[in-house]
């Protein structure tokens, strides 16, 4: 595992805590990337439930699939529950982490907050399971 890539549509909620919690998570000299097929704006919902648990994403930008090095990535995680996920071209181990999207739930601030916690836990949960056994599918 040299470089892992995890993607969703906006790059803004599900794969950016992926990415925050890989970095925190994975051995030394991995590189962790996050991007999207339309990427918007960094949740500040995410960056929220990430600090919780003292990860900083407050620097991170959305990114385009297109700005990450392709030929640095060995693992494609794709993270897309209902939408249709991007896809990278790049050659490339391919794990699909079908999650729903916490961006997408109405109600208040506090549901909203619920749902970025659920999946910022099994993200969590899903990523130290894959970075101790880079083989699994980690589902």
């Amino acid at each position: 595992m040299k470089g892992v890539l995890f993607l969703c549509v906006a790059n803004s909620a599900r794969s950016q805590m992926a990415e925050g919690i890989a970095r925190s998570l994975a051995p030394a000299g991995t590189k962790i990337w996050s991007a999207g097929s339309r990427p918007t704006n960094v949740r500040p919902e995410a960056i929220a439930v990430l600090r919780e648990i003292g990860i900083d994403i407050s620097g991170h930008r959305a990114k385009a699939v297109a700005e990450i090095p392709a030929a640095e990535v060995d693992t494609v995680i794709t993270l897309c529950g209902e939408e249709e996920c991007p896809v990278f071209l790049g050659k490339a181990t391919r794990l699909h982490w079908g999650l729903p999207d916490p961006a997408a739930v109405d109600g208040s601030q506090a549901e909203r907050l619920d749902a970025f916690r659920r999946v910022r836990d099994e993200l969590r949960r899903r990523i130290a399971d894959f970075v101790t056994r880079p083989g699994s599918s980690s589902q």
